[in-house]
């Protein structure tokens, strides 16, 4: 958003805490950062106030933007078809319109009376800017065997995931590991895990390349498991995290998975390896899997499949005119 013109006040790596634990922790910074949005969005007077995801934190500022008597647009909805399914009433009160960008979102809030509009998913745009198409299965064949590690953004995720995944490189002497580090993270944040691993580069702020590049992938939960699917990457998907977190989790999430994949198709399309799952067994039995030209061929079936079903390019397009529409600007 600051490279398409946008004035950035503070950055989202000032705000974002993951897991119940993190959160307690972290409870008078994150009420500091909503005073300071308030004052911020006050001083603005805004025609209409975007909010983006993350909703323990916009929800609350859509509350007070509503009492403020400034109309809520809501884009990329909070995942209340994971859990917390009592925020619905919460949206229906408080945000004037709701942008979904999973095709199954918009049945799951009309049954709560919300009539959200599906735009698409902005990453098929993203992937496509990079790149005419994906690198083909052959020609990442010839390129190299290279294997694509993505452990996550945050210093949390990286520290539990990461070193769970170097564990299982020596069991493929064959292949070429690369680390795609965010560039969020200094670089001797990672090396502090890489230095018994000669073998494993890193490369910050390449990931697409990377994955383009790669026969296979290990990637965190989250929005780059999708990332790779659109890429036609064979990939495991792998978390772990603080065990009361999880075990919280565990009592609230109401899906069948954790990965976008797997979630949008409605099947175990990729191999989900998570908490205790995710160990140096279970993970080179995983990868062998995926590296095999049968299962491969099989998943990337399945991503032609995913593409179907998010619908074509233009989300972002979609998601601005519905924006300005919403604001009285034609």
């Amino acid at each position: 958003m600051e490279e398409a013109g946008a004035t950035l006040v503070k950055h989202y790596r000032d705000l974002a805490f993951m897991g119940f634990v993190e959160v307690a922790r972290n409870l008078r910074t994150i009420f500091r950062n909503i005073a300071f949005c308030k004052r911020d969005i006050l001083e603005f007077q805004p025609d209409v106030l975007v909010l983006i995801d993350y909703p323990g934190f916009n929800l609350r500022i859509a509350r007070w933007a509503k009492e403020q008597g400034i109309r809520v647009v809501y884009y990329i909805s909070p995942q209340l078809w994971a859990w917390h399914a009592s925020r619905a009433h919460a949206i229906r009160r408080d945000v004037d319109k709701l942008l979904v960008i999973l095709p199954f979102e918009q049945e799951f809030f009309r049954k709560y009376g919300i009539e959200a509009e599906f735009v698409g998913h902005p990453l098929l745009d993203e992937i496509n800017a990079e790149a005419e198409e994906p690198a083909r299965p052959e020609t990442r064949s010839e390129l190299s065997n290279q294997i694509a590690l993505l452990p996550g953004s945050r210093k949390q995720e990286v520290s539990r995931i990461l070193p769970r995944m170097l564990e299982i490189t020596e069991a493929f002497p064959d292949y070429q590991f690369v680390v795609a580090g965010a560039t969020s993270l200094p670089k001797a944040y990672y090396q502090t895990f890489l230095s018994g691993y000669p073998k494993v580069s890193l490369v910050q702020g390449q990931t697409y390349e990377i994955l383009r590049n790669s026969k296979a992938a290990l990637i965190k939960s989250g929005t780059s498991t999708l990332e790779t699917a659109l890429l036609d990457v064979p990939q495991v998907v792998c978390y772990t995290g603080n065990w009361l977190s999880y075990r919280i989790a565990r009592q609230l999430i109401q899906v069948k998975y954790i990965s976008l994949v797997n979630l949008i198709m409605d099947r175990p399309l990729v191999r989900e390896l998570i908490q205790n799952d995710l160990n140096k067994e279970h993970l080179t039995t995983a990868l062998s899997e995926i590296l095999q030209p049968e299962k491969a061929a099989a998943m990337r079936a399945g991503y032609a499949e995913l593409r179907k079903l998010l619908g074509g390019g233009g989300a972002s397009e979609r998601a601005a005119k519905a924006i300005l529409k919403e604001a009285g600007i034609r």
